[in-house]
């Protein structure tokens, strides 16, 4: 397993995992807020690579300030989930924003995921949101404890 920066030349990648994970885990009207975050919005991204392909990615934005982070649009091939490539993504940007003296990470997230991060010693700090991301899918706002 490989971590890297993400390229634009990956730009079908992340689109193609949130197919293969829609509408299990993302609904059908998240694409065009992923093609906007590829396009606009990066801080930084990254895949990850099993033998060459590209089986997973996520990335992690900062405030101006570079005080808060906020671990952003982790997708990972069905295939690929449960096997330690999601966490050792969500732990390689968490020592990443470490690195760049980020003191609160934070992540938002659906009820479908949150159990991931409260694994990985995320908490809830907020109310859930009902439908926020789309209908079925609630905003569980958590920070890293």
């Amino acid at each position: 397993m490989t971590i890297r920066p993400y390229s634009p030349t990956d730009d079908l990648a992340p689109l193609e995992l949130l197919r293969l994970n829609t509408p299990h885990y993302f609904a059908e009207s998240e694409k065009a807020d992923l093609i906007d975050y590829l396009a606009h919005h990066i801080d930084r991204y990254y895949v990850v690579e099993v033998d060459g392909t590209i089986m997973g990615c996520g990335g992690f934005n900062r405030t101006a300030d570079s005080k808060r982070g906020v671990l952003s649009w982790d997708i990972i091939h069905p295939d690929a989930q449960g096997k330690g490539i999601g966490s050792a993504l969500a732990k390689f940007r968490i020592a990443e924003m470490r690195k760049l003296g980020v003191a609160e990470i934070g992540v938002r997230t659906t009820q479908l995921v949150y159990p991931f991060y409260e694994k990985m010693g995320f908490k809830l700090k907020a109310p859930v949101v009902k439908d926020y991301w789309a209908e079925g899918f609630d905003l569980y706002d958590m920070a890293l404890s």
